[in-house]
């Protein structure tokens, strides 16, 4: 989707150009920035590998596991349905930390890592868990305290007063943060977005596609879905 509206947002520019008169002008600046973003991207290799590879020490030392145990009152109540011993707890320590961190790039990987732990706790194909909504509230908007992408940007325009932006940034992260995971809470409680009422319109439907990769101990059977699905 993004390859499409890039492209017609460049159609868009280029037509401008044509119309206005200015098509130069657009030629001009496709250049000097594509020269631009080749400078920004040398220069934010340094601070990537740094923070990327203070998260594989933080993994390796076993830091990642003692703030799982730290933040275990935080997970239960944002994932009550998650085992203590499941491997989804350290999936989503780890995509948290790497949020906290402002590891844009490492939170990625790490987030499908979550959600794919999470899946083994899912009844069905088709159909979110609460916790997965989580997971997908924790990711729109997560307390940043290290913006290291954005530090690292602006270091490579200006170095001067590179990092004068944290103190805004862990203030309106934690506003998103809190806005997100209330919110998800609340609308967890609205009956049309409840799981088991899903799980009920998809039944109904006849589109309910079960999860035979659920570990848990209520999997839905062929016999609980209608005949369409059955058969």
């Amino acid at each position: 989707m993004m390859n499409y509206i890039w492209v017609v947002l460049i159609a868009i520019a280029v037509l401008a150009g044509i119309f206005t008169g200015t098509i130069q002008d657009v030629q001009d600046n496709l250049f000097a920035f594509a020269d631009t973003s080749v400078e920004l991207a040398i220069g934010l290799i340094g601070s990537m590998a740094f923070f990327c590879g203070l998260m594989k020490v933080m993994e390796d030392a076993g830091l990642c596991e003692k703030l799982g145990k730290l933040l275990a009152p935080v997970l239960r109540f944002m994932f009550p349905n998650v085992p203590k011993d499941h491997p989804a707890n350290s999936a989503i320590v780890m995509y948290m930390a790497a949020s906290i961190l402002g590891l844009g790039n490492a939170c990625t990987p790490l987030g499908i890592k979550a959600m794919q732990e999470l899946q083994t706790l899912n009844k069905t194909k088709n159909i979110a868990t609460d916790d997965q909504c989580m997971v997908m509230a924790i990711s729109t908007g997560s307390i940043c305290l290290i913006p290291s992408n954005i530090i690292a940007t602006r270091s490579a325009v200006e170095t001067a007063g590179a990092a004068e932006i944290v103190g805004p940034v862990i203030l309106t992260t934690l506003v998103a943060a809190l806005v997100c995971i209330i919110s998800t809470k609340l609308l967890g409680k609205i009956k049309i977005f409840q799981y088991d009422y899903q799980i009920e319109k998809e039944r109904a439907a006849g589109t309910l596609q079960i999860n035979e990769e659920y570990i848990g101990d209520d999997p839905l059977t062929l016999d609980t879905v209608n005949t369409k699905e059955a058969i």
